[in-house]
């Protein structure tokens, strides 16, 4: 098993906490794992972009080339689309629909969506729509996108919500408990949807 993911979105929207969730499962695995720097500007509001690989062979190499990823697994749909160059041929988009519009000529959504929706393999996910949904705050919208993601993991869900409760556990049962809902609600939404 090997995935390459890339995960985009902007500064303080949860990127490096899908991370560490998706590292977690895999180490828990036994599995290895390699991960770029996050790039970017990690400060609320730029861009960012870390390059994250699990296997169960070595891994040389923490950078994904392009062509080559297996999923872009991105908050904000305008950066999914500035690395799907990296796609591999049968690769998946994993992306929310909520913009986060920090530039003055953000481009036409539908035109956004439009691009996304060309991708062979995509998930477009209103994630602000599903944690309202399950009551869950806006912070909680990360996870209700590593749970849309988790089909294409090739990591079994529980593994997955383990690894949330491991890194989620030193903040509180509560918080917890809101993420696994977000979780399962995102893994629902790509059952359904895929």
């Amino acid at each position: 098993m090997k995935n390459d993911i890339i995960l985009a979105g902007v500064g303080g929207q949860g990127i490096l906490s899908i991370a560490t969730v998706i590292g977690q499962a895999a180490l828990s695995e036994g599995w290895y794992l390699k991960q770029a720097e996050v790039h970017g500007m990690s400060q609320r509001g730029g861009e960012v972009q870390s390059h994250l690989r699990i296997s169960t062979e070595p891994i040389w190499s923490d950078l994904i080339p392009q062509g080559q990823a297996d999923i872009i697994l991105s908050l904000e749909p305008l950066e999914a689309l500035r690395y799907v160059p990296w796609l591999a041929p049968n690769g998946c988009v994993v992306t929310s629909s909520v913009p986060f519009r920090n530039i003055d000529n953000y481009p036409d959504l539908e035109e956004v969506y439009k691009a996304i929706k060309a991708c062979p393999k995509h998930i477009l996910i209103d994630t602000d729509a599903l944690v309202k949904e399950i009551n869950a705050p806006v912070q909680a919208a990360n996870m209700v996108l590593l749970g849309a993601a988790i089909p294409m993991l090739g990591v079994e869900p529980e593994i997955v919500k383990a690894g949330l409760e491991k890194v989620f556990a030193r903040k509180s049962e509560a918080i917890v408990q809101t993420n696994i809902r977000a979780l399962e609600a995102g893994y629902e939404y790509a059952c359904k949807n895929l």
